[in-house]
């Protein structure tokens, strides 16, 4: 269990104490947490908590969409995302997940989007340095493109943060991403070679997805992805941090926060780690 890590989403019906309490019962030693739940608690006060209470902070979600063309709005993701690198500072992960952001309305333009991205990347990445923060691209599935997300690849992800030092750009490794590409384990390979693999997430692939697809990331053990491989990829490239699970799914918000992160710890256990 050391190296489990809990994202905060997959149990978002619970309250931050009831999170930290949570994983104190269940010997869980990490949490990855996202901005707009710790916003409403409090950066300063969810800090002590986690700390308190010896908690890991292994990432915080999310920083990001950068593709919009218009100068205003650009200069507005900048400077939240100036604010989300302070917020992990402040909680104390070296860690921000970053989700490039989709299509800006009316454009089929995916490189040019993807350039706005790099642009964004070389202001972002001095000053996530001077905080002890790294930047993690995380590639979403192709279905996300127009809407979310521009880059869908890990080849994609690295050909990006490799124009950067890996202690200011890397990538997110997340499963239920990655599982369907035949180039993936090669790129992870090569994320590992140049030290750019800065987190590694876990989420299963169950069909039929759910309308809007958002929330389709099932149970682990669920779905279609073997986990245990996949860990071994990532072993194999270097890779000895935390894994973290990470489920947007309604059937589980809607049971007991608590025995879901129970029920995931077991999973884990058993479907991940030897």
């Amino acid at each position: 269990m050391e190296r489990f890590s809990i994202n905060q989403m997959t149990v978002k019906q619970l309250a931050l104490p009831e999170l930290v309490s949570a994983c104190l019962e269940l010997g869980v030693p990490g949490v990855g947490l996202w901005r707009e739940p710790v916003q409403s608690y409090g950066v300063e006060a969810t800090a002590k908590l986690v700390r308190g209470a010896g908690l890991t902070v292994t990432t915080l979600c999310r920083g990001g969409f950068f593709t919009a063309i218009d100068p205003q709005e650009r200069a507005c993701a900048l400077a939240d995302n100036r604010r989300a690198i302070d917020e992990a500072a402040t909680l104390g992960t070296d860690t921000l997940v970053l989700v490039s952001g989709g299509l800006p309305p009316g454009s089929k333009d995916l490189r040019g989007a993807r350039e706005r991205v790099a642009d964004a990347l070389a202001e972002l990445g001095p000053y996530a340095q001077r905080h002890g923060v790294r930047l993690a691209i995380e590639p979403l599935h192709p279905m996300y493109a127009s809407d979310r997300c521009v880059v869908s690849t890990l080849t994609q992800a690295l050909d990006l943060a490799e124009r950067f030092p890996a202690h200011q750009v890397g990538v997110a490794v997340d499963t239920y991403h990655i599982w369907w590409d035949d180039a993936a384990p090669r790129q992870i390979a090569r994320a590992g070679a140049g030290g750019r693999i800065h987190t590694f997430q876990l989420a299963d692939w169950t069909t039929p997805l759910p309308e809007g697809v958002l929330t389709g990331r099932g149970q682990i053990g669920e779905g279609s992805i073997d986990m245990r491989e996949w860990k071994g990829y990532v072993e194999a490239a270097g890779y000895t941090g935390p894994i973290e699970v990470e489920l947007f799914n309604e059937a589980l918000w809607a049971r007991d926060g608590r025995e879901v992160l129970a029920e995931t710890a077991t999973r884990f256990a058993r479907e991940v780690m030897p």
